[in-house]
């Protein structure tokens, strides 16, 4: 039985003070959600507070980005040991706006993904397709690529899978379960293909696209949705907690 894991990815938003008061709020509203593993994934100014503020609680903490060098002339990036020295568990890699906006290919989210985990961090590995792959009938293809080239040569047991329909991100518009469902079957079916049967049915997968407190329980019905990877409704305390306690 797979733990269902949520994930709050607050891109670009929250002052140290704003992140604060956010963890203030939102602990104490699932301490008794033991069942779920619970991950917040503030922007880099906001990680050492956090990770300050989450020790001994049932949250765990990950970064929204990391650079596949551990140390050099790379101003502006920040390594996995860094990462790690913070208190990060985890590192979302290959969302789509760092493809979108800043042009990572597949192989960079790869060279990425194979230095988190060999730092001793655990990937949240990003794919999805935007509308017009989708309109064109070739979601498959992409994902497939997706995940033949991102996964090239990684732990998967270090890995949780996050498909994000493009299409789907910050727009309100949600894929219907079956959508999600069919998407994720493949993507599992797939992850069989590069490892093998036991190890692609352990595998986490989540979904992440205009995700709510209203949407999680019947998205978490579908048979190989494991949680969901959160934005504009993980950034208040309340429709957060809201998501993780999907069950009621």
């Amino acid at each position: 039985m797979r733990k269902p894991f949520m994930a709050a990815n607050w891109k670009m938003h929250k002052t140290v003070p704003e992140a604060r008061a956010f963890v203030e709020e939102f602990a104490p509203l699932v301490t008794g959600a033991g069942e779920v593993d619970v991950v917040l994934a503030p922007s880099f100014t906001a990680l050492y507070p956090v990770a300050e503020l989450i020790k001994g609680t049932n949250i765990a903490l990950s970064a929204q980005n990391v650079f596949y060098e551990e140390k050099g002339a790379y101003t502006g990036e920040v390594s996995p040991s860094m990462l790690r020295d913070l208190g990060c568990e985890y590192c979302i890699v290959g969302h789509s706006e760092r493809r979108q906006y800043f042009g990572e290919t597949d192989d960079v989210v790869n060279k990425k993904l194979r230095a988190a985990v060999a730092a001793g961090l655990k990937g949240i590995f990003c794919i999805g397709e935007p509308l017009e792959v989708r309109q064109a009938g070739k979601t498959n293809d992409l994902l497939k690529t997706q995940l033949t080239e991102g996964l090239r040569d990684v732990d998967l047991s270090r890995v949780v899978i996050a498909y994000e329909p493009v299409w789907a991100i910050g727009t309100g518009v949600t894929a219907t379960p079956e959508q999600a469902q069919d998407a994720h079957s493949f993507i599992r079916g797939h992850v069989a293909s590069l490892y093998d049967g036991a190890l692609a049915e352990n595998v986490r997968i989540l979904y992440g696209g205009s995700v709510k407190p209203d949407n999680t329980a019947s998205l978490m019905e579908a048979p190989d949705i494991d949680g969901a990877l959160v934005g504009g409704a993980s950034l208040k305390p309340d429709s957060f907690a809201n998501i993780v306690k999907f069950k009621g």
